[in-house]
């Protein structure tokens, strides 16, 4: 099969991410293991290992600790010419894994970085979608704060208006919210009413539409993507997963696509062990993409996305740079999934 490839722009703040060691508590031992990511530049790592064109829209401070990240973009095969010099910090959050009767756990540092004090006027988004086919974002933007939530929103127009594809991941980041928004819906709406695909459950649905869906399993997933196809005309398409959480190292993933005419899910997915959840619903999307740009069948496209979700959820780090063969040779597996 040939590969349709696209050109995709992927806007939001890179980040660094630093992690605790498994079985450790902070600094219970003197080392954080480092890691570039961040939801947006997750995609463009995925997407671009999928022989996609991708390039990152962000900005990041002077110097060496703006060199990393970018060189780590690069390497994996992402355009960044468009990650601009800021002045400011670098973001970054602390990554603690759980263990048995502990959650896992996210501590965002992230405030007046390089990405979050640029203005959104700053973007000239003529030129930074010049010859784009698809622009993806996600909720972890608008969340940053007034700036860079006016910032998504005039990309996302911006898109609109060139007919480009636009799509959204919900992402819900509450912490970061919680700092100067007390009502998200209200900047989000504007944007996911520029998009064509969203990344998103019956629980971003509920925080969308304002309105809770009874029932479980199926039934729910599809009123809840059917109430956002019909309050959002431009989506053409609702993807999500719902994860069981079995065990500390085993989880049950169960991944759908939407339309308004039709729906596929997959069988459910037993992901066992697991060596680092982060990261999995950027490789998700990316798979998505990649299926619905490839003109799979829905149940296909379903499946892309949660073998390359699957398969992040064996490596560290936050990003997922599978070859398409890798996942390809995958996809057969979907249904137990390597392991």
């Amino acid at each position: 099969m040939t590969l349709r490839s696209r050109t995709t722009v992927c806007f939001g703040e890179i980040v660094m991410r630093l992690s605790v060691p498994a079985g450790e508590m902070p600094l219970q031992s003197p080392r954080f293991d480092a890691w570039v990511g961040g939801a947006e530049a997750n995609v463009a790592v995925a997407l671009a290992a999928l022989g996609h064109r991708s390039h990152m829209v962000s900005a990041v401070p002077p110097g060496s600790i703006g060199d990393a990240p970018i060189a780590e973009l690069r390497r994996h095969g992402v355009d960044t010419g468009a990650i601009f010099r800021r002045e400011g910090r670098m973001g970054l959050y602390y990554h603690i894994p759980g263990g048995p009767m502990r959650a896992a756990e996210v501590v965002y540092d992230r405030a007046e970085s390089a990405f979050a004090r640029a203005a959104a006027a700053e973007w000239d988004w003529g030129a930074l979608l010049a010859g784009a086919d698809w622009l993806h974002l996600s909720g972890v933007t608008p969340a940053l704060g007034p700036a860079s939530a006016e910032a998504a929103l005039a990309a996302a127009r911006a898109a609109r208006a060139a007919g480009i594809g636009v799509s959204f991941d919900g992402n819900w980041r509450g912490r970061l919210w919680d700092r100067w928004h007390n009502n998200p819906a209200a900047i989000l709406r504007p944007i996911v009413e520029q998009a064509t695909l969203l990344f998103g459950n019956h629980r971003d649905a509920s925080l969308l539409l304002g309105q809770e869906f009874s029932g479980d399993g199926e039934d729910r997933r599809r009123a809840a993507a059917l109430a956002l196809l019909d309050r959002f005309p431009a989506l053409t398409h609702v993807a999500s997963t719902a994860r069981h959480i079995a065990g500390a190292d085993e989880h049950h993933i169960v991944a759908r696509i939407d339309t308004r005419d039709a729906c596929a899910a997959t069988p459910d997915a037993v992901i066992a062990p697991i060596t680092d959840r982060v990261g999995t619903g950027d490789a998700f999307a990316a798979g998505v993409l990649d299926g619905l740009w490839q003109g799979l069948p829905l149940a296909d496209v379903a499946a892309r996305g949660l073998t390359l979700s699957a398969l992040k959820h064996g490596l560290r780090g936050d990003l997922a740079p599978f070859a398409r063969v890798s996942v390809e040779q995958a996809s057969s597996q979907a249904a137990d999934v390597v392991r």
